[in-house]
């Protein structure tokens, strides 16, 4: 059983038995307020202020930033060398697409992903179970790519990230129009889910979460 809350913009809060992993520690100039929170892992795709907020983590933890396969706390995790651009880099820079294993249930967030997947990525991200994708445009894939992308990959849940809400991102997107590519209503947001292997269903479920739920790390 794994417990998942959203923080605002890529930042997600994974509570496993192994352990609690923190992605992308989400930071103030996004418009979200990240209290101080606990965890065992971090994980930081790139480097720009938005993904990269460790003040707000108490110690002791591990930090992991870029690709190689990583065993912590017995999670596996991998992480994936990709670009925030379509031009390799040059314009924005890296980032890493992290894959992760707990609870015997396979995650993936994608991080500030700027185009599409190689043969190669597309391999690495076979049997992702729950997708964490950016919805919102920008500097990123547009909602109606990233739409392709997450049928391409082919998840059970999709946690849409960096999506306009009334609290952040206010230059994005709201989730409607990535919703609308997948074919689906916008769901009711949740403050957060609990997923066990078993409520894993056959086909393609749209999870919307709500950063405005918590912002202290109870």
């Amino acid at each position: 059983m794994a417990e998942i809350r959203w923080f605002g913009h890529g930042c997600f809060r994974i509570r496993a038995k192994e352990a609690t992993i923190l992605i992308d520690p989400v930071g103030p100039k996004t418009g979200y307020a990240l209290g101080k929170q606990q965890a065992d892992i971090v994980t930081i795709s790139h480097t720009h202020p938005g993904h990269n907020h460790l003040a707000a983590v108490r110690q002791p933890y591990q930090v992991i930033e870029g690709p190689g396969e990583y065993e912590m706390h017995d999670a596996s995790i991998i992480g994936i060398r990709t670009h925030h651009d379509t031009k390799k880099g040059a314009e924005l820079g890296h980032n890493t697409i992290y894959v992760i294993e707990v609870e015997g249930m396979r995650f993936a967030h994608l991080g500030d992903l700027g185009h599409d997947l190689s043969e190669d990525h597309a391999e690495a991200l076979e049997g992702v179970e729950i997708l964490f994708i950016s919805a919102g445009g920008g500097n990123v894939l547009a909602p109606d790519a990233a739409a392709e992308l997450a049928a391409r990959i082919g998840p059970k849940v999709v946690i849409p990230m960096q999506f306009r809400t009334a609290t952040g991102d206010q230059a994005l997107e709201p989730v409607d129009a990535f919703c609308k590519q997948v074919g689906t209503d916008v769901p009711e947001p949740v403050s957060k889910i609990t997923i066990r292997p078993a409520d894993l269903g056959d086909t393609m479920q749209v999870i919307v979460l709500d950063p405005e739920s918590e912002s202290s790390g109870r």
